[in-house]
């Protein structure tokens, strides 16, 4: 169990810890190195169901020559239109161990969006979970010509289906399999086709204004984040990671997928994204990454729990989590804790901490980490004042994810943390908007080299859109988005992602965007949290 006054099990490693300069070889060379240790674990008709990582490189291989017996030649685009399962990393490791480029599409997307994805990155191949997302590929195919062939994962209520462009996945590694044996060295052929400085992934940006652009990742920019991510917070193969978010995105791409594939962290996937609560608390991750809308419905189930227990239980709660906010305010301003302090968070953990940990799933957590968007710092306090750090991150689709991190050691709510060691970091003086500049910065947007020019300049820099700050002991500040800063009518200069934040941190708001450009005065709108409102209606009649 982690103590907030000990963050010695929180160590950086500089080393590197399996070798390989584009990702299908560092793949290949981690099966080798840990053979039947368990890499992945999914839930199958209610039991768990393990993957080896002799398991897991078998099947990648059977995938990458499926593949290749389809006709996907080194360099071409393969997509992914599915949720976060085990079949989603098997499809992706083998488009790139045939020497593909791998795409993911997010399974909320649109038919028409799917078409579009599919036409920008010249999908050749197309993997996707079920019924319901084969529909969305068959009702636009007609305007696809590039489209080849569709891979479906899961055929429940398919299996009378037939179509010439459609196989399961089954299918595909059954053939994968015959053509590896017809062609022994095609898949170390295929492996050494690929060169560091070519282009692996693609990671659409959301298209918020505009058509989504697929953010181009080399082998060596990603391997290249995948070294630097241990430098900023090491996990190993005795860490268990919960894969939850959408693959498709930055996040659990690499911070997730890749990073756990480097460093031997467990993977265990959550039956579906309703389930995440339940599953949360069954696999108990020891590193727990999140985007903040997670850490805040973690804290609102407490508080609808905790209205729900005896006077008795809430003054101990209180009482509890009182002792470890005045931990979590020494340890914040660099200060001892006194034994007497120790002793009563001990306590404190014994009556009533460690079920909150529990109720939550992060008992066994060593540490938090949230990013992706701006989080409340009273937030961070509370998981502090359980005894679980938060660290909070901050980074882009183009920098490879994290390009700032908060140390364990010296965590300031409010804070991004400092620059990762591995890129730089500064305020534009003009504009105030953070520039990264490192290996770990993107290629550029596929077929549209203009964007590309506007978001990195002449000297490296990618313009981040993101306005900020930094202090004396260069931590950064995230103050708003450049498009998102509210002028008021008598010239205010708003930052509404600090009002929106406080607002989200009470368990009744799910969200509250904040409006007011060129007005007089702020207004803001305020989506409700159906379950608890109706809740507490009921309980107050």
């Amino acid at each position: 169990m982690s103590n907030l006054w000990d963050l010695s099990h929180i160590q950086p490693r500089s080393d590197v810890v399996v070798p390989g300069d584009t990702l299908p070889v560092l793949f290949r060379n981690a099966v080798a190195a840990r053979g039947d240790q368990v890499w992945m674990r999914d839930k199958h008709l209610g039991l768990w169901r393990a993957w080896t990582w002799n398991d897991t490189g078998r099947a990648v291989r059977e995938v990458a020559m499926g593949l290749a017996a389809l006709g996907l030649e080194p360099g071409d685009t393969a997509s992914i239109l599915s949720n976060t399962v085990v079949e989603w990393v098997l499809a992706d490791l083998g488009i790139l161990g045939a020497g593909g480029v791998s795409n993911g599409i997010y399974p909320t997307d649109s038919p028409s969006q799917v078409q579009y994805l599919c036409e920008d990155s010249a999908t050749k191949v197309l993997f996707v979970e079920d019924e319901e997302q084969l529909d969305k590929v068959l009702e636009v195919r007609e305007r696809l010509p590039r489209l080849a062939k569709v891979v479906v994962f899961d055929m429940e209520g398919l299996h009378r289906f037939e179509d010439p462009m459609v196989i399961s996945f089954d299918v595909l590694r059954s053939m994968g399999a015959e053509h590896g044996r017809m062609h022994p060295q095609l898949y170390e052929q295929r492996l050494a086709s690929r060169r560091p400085e070519d282009l692996a992934i693609l990671i659409y940006t959301s298209g918020t204004t505009g058509k989504p652009k697929g953010a181009m990742h080399s082998h060596r920019s990603v391997i290249y984040t995948l070294h630097g991510y241990n430098t900023l917070i090491a996990q190993d193969e005795r860490d268990e990671r919960m894969c939850f978010l959408p693959l498709c995105h930055v996040a659990e791409r690499l911070g997730g997928e890749y990073f756990a594939l480097y460093t031997g962290a467990k993977l265990n996937f959550v039956e579906n994204p309703d389930t995440v609560p339940e599953n949360v608390r069954e696999i108990a991750p020891t590193v727990f990454v999140a985007v903040p809308r997670v850490w805040e419905k973690f804290y609102s189930a407490v508080m609808i729990a905790l209205s729900e227990t005896s006077k008795l239980q809430q003054l101990v709660y209180g009482w509890g989590i009182g002792v470890g906010k005045r931990i979590a305010e020494r340890v914040l301003a660099g200060q001892p804790v006194p034994g007497t302090l120790k002793a009563q968070f001990m306590l404190a953990r014994w009556l009533a901490l460690d079920n909150v940990r529990k109720l939550v799933g992060i008992h066994r957590a060593r540490f938090l980490v949230t990013g992706a968007a701006p989080i409340a710092p009273d937030l961070i306090r509370w998981y502090l004042a359980l005894g679980v750090p938060m660290l909070e991150v901050w980074g882009q689709t183009e920098s490879g994810g994290a390009s700032t991190g908060m140390p364990a050691g010296r965590i300031k709510p409010g804070s991004i943390g400092p620059a990762c060691s591995y890129n730089e970091v500064k305020v534009d003086p003009a504009t105030g908007e953070l520039l990264i500049r490192g290996p770990n910065v993107f290629m550029g947007y596929l077929n549209q080299p203009e964007k590309t020019a506007e978001t990195i300049d002449a000297e490296g820099w990618l313009h981040t859109g993101d306005v900020g700050s930094v202090d004396e002991e260069g931590f950064f500040r995230i103050t708003d988005r450049m498009k998102d800063i509210i002028i008021t009518a008598g010239g205010k200069n708003v930052t509404p992602s600090e009002i929106e934040n406080e607002l989200k941190f009470s368990p009744y708001i799910t969200d509250a965007v904040v409006i007011g450009d060129k007005r007089p005065y702020l207004t803001v709108l305020i989506m409700i949290d159906q379950e608890n409102v109706e809740k507490y209606a009921q309980d107050h009649d």
